[in-house]
């Protein structure tokens, strides 16, 4: 890969019931993560600007494809879930270990993260309970809706930092 191209990012709808909205803000921030590293090398992903920080571009993809395999395939849907970054003892080794999987390959792992949560919650009830509790938390699907948002928009602000000391770039 030269640099990375960002598929097109889901509209926001302005009305309709609260699981199209949900589910729309949430494709949005799925896709913000991506438009963030569109025209990017991947050495540029794996940039980390922030000498104090952890933090790369690349690193928040990872990070979100464990968010997405932890609550929808795991904790909701209930399946036994081999989580594509996980390390013993390492908690953060989503964000560590760029080295360990081609930029190319997490960026399908991403995708395919995104497109096996849609298929586990698809035609659930928001009031329906997770089959697998989290940390201990009974949690319904509604609550996972917005934490995935939530956890989501936090890393797509640290994202808009990022792209802007990589390499100048701003926007929403």
């Amino acid at each position: 890969m030269e640099t990375f191209a960002a598929p097109p990012r889901a509209h926001v709808v302005f009305s309709g019931d609260e699981r199209t909205q949900l589910e729309a803000w949430l494709d949005f921030y799925r896709g913000t993560v991506l438009r963030k590293c569109d025209g990017l090398r991947p050495d540029q992903m794996k940039e980390r600007p922030v000498t104090t920080s952890s933090l790369s571009l690349l690193g928040i993809v990872r990070h979100m494809t464990f968010v997405e395999q932890a609550w929808c395939e795991s904790c909701f849907a209930g399946k036994d879930v081999v989580e594509y970054y996980r390390r013993e003892n390492e908690r953060d080794a989503d964000f560590l270990d760029l080295e360990s999987v081609a930029v190319e390959v997490a960026i399908e792992l991403f995708l395919h993260s995104v497109a096996t949560s849609r298929a586990v919650v698809a035609g659930h009830d928001l009031e329906e309970m997770a089959q697998k509790p989290r940390g201990g938390r009974a949690v319904d699907l509604r609550w996972i809706y917005l934490h995935l948002i939530e956890e989501y928009a936090r890393h797509c602000g640290h994202a808009d930092l990022l792209r802007e000391l990589v390499d100048g770039t701003v926007g929403y």
